[in-house]
């Protein structure tokens, strides 16, 4: 078979290397489509954290069953999966939180992802697909890290809250956020997201981060409050950092968004908000559940993610265009014959 790797900063090299061989409490995987998220651009650049080269990438999976013997599932089975491989022993894993494991291997970050013709994965972490199509199963993943943070947050119905960051987990964000009933204000440095947020997304309120009014225009549209929740998307030191000044008294900060650096905070400005912060690691099955949920009942739309379709035989050479931030994707997805 033939799978793609990152070798190291900027640098991809196809692959060919034997096919997995089906094992009992595992599920062998014909791959139809992949998403790419902002966790693989960060391995191209040489900015993701928990990272080592060479690595293949890719954990936002849509795929079709040729092997297995998992209850519930059979071959030909539509699937997508759970990336974040877990120990199942540590404090995490006892207390109902997988997806920060004390010994976590992320598909495409600590072990090799599904970048590949096929694919081969335990089986607990299957998730029935069946009946959806190859965007939506695809979009599940990064749907599920915003679900994920929405749920950390405790979003309740009418709440001001800001999402930093129009890229596709920060859009994924919004969605979520907006199901749960919050009145969303999106924030980015990039007009032509701002632009996807209002005309897509029907989001009223969008600010561009670089406008030195920044805190008049979120006091105004929050009527002198300031945002209860926000929910940073933009893994980018200065944002993160700004965005502490943004934060109502009694707020919550989420950080879905990562970067190397240390988090620089004013703690008179944050003790007396008696504010809490909070960071969001991955999703659980019931994110994954929650979003499948949504998208069965057509409460997201994923025709209006996926900008960008790349045949897995030229991704290698495309993906620099998906660095480039006048980029109008908004949603990549690697498609295989």
């Amino acid at each position: 078979m033939k799978q793609l790797s990152c070798i190291n900063p900027g640098t991809f090299s196809y692959i060919d290397t034997p096919m997995p061989l089906w094992k009992a409490g595992h599920t062998l995987l014909k791959i139809r489509q992949i998403g790419v998220c902002g966790t693989d651009i960060h391995a191209f650049e040489g900015t993701q954290p928990y990272f080592n080269y060479p690595r293949v990438l890719g954990h936002e999976v849509s795929a079709e069953i040729v092997e297995t013997a998992a209850q519930g599932f059979r071959r030909g089975d539509r699937v997508t999966i759970v990336p974040y491989l877990s120990c199942g022993s540590c404090i995490a894993c006892r207390n109902g939180k997988p997806n920060c494991c004390t010994d976590i291997k992320v598909c495409g970050v600590h072990v090799d992802g599904a970048l590949s013709t096929h694919f081969l994965v335990p089986d607990a972490y299957l998730v029935a697909g069946n009946g959806f199509s190859d965007d939506e199963l695809a979009l599940v993943e990064p749907l599920a890290i915003g679900a994920h943070g929405v749920r950390r947050a405790s979003i309740s119905p009418g709440e001001y809250v800001l999402v930093v960051g129009a890229g596709p987990i920060g859009l994924g964000t919004m969605e979520m956020a907006r199901i749960a009933g919050a009145e969303i204000i999106a924030m980015d440095v990039n007009p032509k997201r701002l632009e996807f947020c209002r005309d897509k997304l029907s989001i009223a309120h969008t600010i561009d981060g670089r406008d030195d009014k920044v805190l008049e225009q979120l006091s105004e549209l929050t009527n002198g409050d300031m945002p209860t929740v926000i929910i940073d998307c933009t893994g980018n030191q200065y944002a993160i950092n700004q965005s502490f000044s943004y934060l109502s008294h009694g707020g919550r900060y989420v950080l879905i968004g990562l970067q190397k650096n240390a988090i620089l905070v004013n703690h008179p400005e944050f003790h007396k908000r008696e504010a809490t912060l909070m960071s969001s690691r991955n999703a659980t099955v019931a994110d994954f559940e929650h979003v499948l949920t949504c998208l069965r009942e057509k409460r997201i739309v994923p025709d209006l993610y996926v900008t960008d379709k790349i045949p897995f035989e030229e991704i290698a050479d495309f993906f620099p265009n998906l660095l480039d931030p006048q980029s109008k994707t908004i949603k990549a997805m690697i498609t295989f014959s």
